[in-house]
């Protein structure tokens, strides 16, 4: 750079400073009549590369201001959609258990599941009801469409419930609408914990696929007609002597979220009429193709 060049631009700069000021003060000095039609003149001139900049940068300001509020709705209705179907199912899993607590009318407590089983740790659920509400141990619980398990342990204000998924359950079971008895439990070995097995069934007696299980009210525990689930396929079988069925669950203790426990004076009850109105469609939560094929045969 020159010598002398910086002093040479703040010079100029200086010159246009006062040369701008004089020109306001004439403009200011000017009687209205001829005021405006300057004015408009150096808007149409010298101000239109300015004014065109400005027009511009509102208008980018603008554009982001609504492209910002865009994107805030956008990531709004994703995550309203994300959670719709869940807590669609949880409100119609909490309208069937109102329902049913309708129906049975007396002789259970309401609970909410604190601790949610699940395939590999699901053999036990806390429940927040305990023997101040009156639960005691080996009450039934129950969710809207069938059994869920039983109590193992209550203290006062929390409660330990035996899913129908621990390898120790047993129901005695029977058909829905026949005098045909079993032993329902969890199915072991290839799909532990997912689905259920009626052992037990005489060998005489054949059951097709979707006939219902329920709960026969033998053995002083289980009150009867409370739904087990509905018959997949045939396990196995020895000649002349019982047949094991493959039960698709009423209830999946994975996905309950509340529950009822019921009183241990109503094991004498049959409750077939309040649980015949459950809901359609919720038996079976989870498809039959997830079901597993008996080894070495066709699914």
């Amino acid at each position: 750079m020159p010598p002398g060049s910086d002093r040479y631009g703040t010079r100029a700069d200086t010159a246009v400073f006062v040369a701008c000021l004089v020109l306001s003060l004439v403009a200011l000095a000017l009687p209205a009549g001829l005021r405006d039609p300057i004015a408009g003149a150096l808007r149409r001139t010298v101000l239109l590369p300015l004014l065109s900049v400005e027009r511009y940068a509102v208008a980018s300001a603008e554009t982001r201001a609504r492209l910002t509020a865009l994107r805030a709705e956008r990531d709004s209705l994703s995550l309203a959609a994300t959670f719709l179907p869940e807590l669609a199912a949880e409100n119609e899993r909490l309208r069937g258990l109102l329902a049913l607590g309708g129906r049975l009318g007396y002789g259970f407590v309401t609970a909410e599941v604190l601790h949610q089983a699940g395939v590999a740790d699901g053999l036990t659920l806390v429940l927040s009801a305990g023997s101040a509400s009156g639960v005691r141990p080996f009450a039934p619980v129950v969710a809207a469409q069938g059994l869920v398990g039983l109590v193992r342990a209550a203290d006062a204000r929390t409660s330990v419930a035996l899913a129908w998924t621990h390898p120790d359950f047993r129901a005695s079971a029977m058909v829905e609408g026949a005098q045909i008895y079993g032993i329902a439990a969890a199915r072991r070995e290839e799909a532990a914990g997912e689905v259920m097995e009626l052992r037990g069934v005489p060998y005489r007696d054949q059951l097709p696929p979707g006939t219902r299980v329920m709960t026969s009210g033998l053995g002083g525990v289980f009150p009867r007609g409370i739904p087990l689930g509905t018959v997949h396929r045939i396990l196995s079988e020895s000649a002349g002597w019982e047949r094991i069925y493959l039960l698709r669950p009423a209830v999946h203790p994975a996905e309950a979220t509340h529950v009822m426990i019921l009183s241990v004076a109503r094991a004498a009850d049959t409750l077939t009429t309040a649980f015949a109105q459950a809901a359609p469609g919720s038996e079976g939560l989870r498809p039959a193709a997830a079901l597993p094929a008996r080894r070495g045969s066709a699914p």
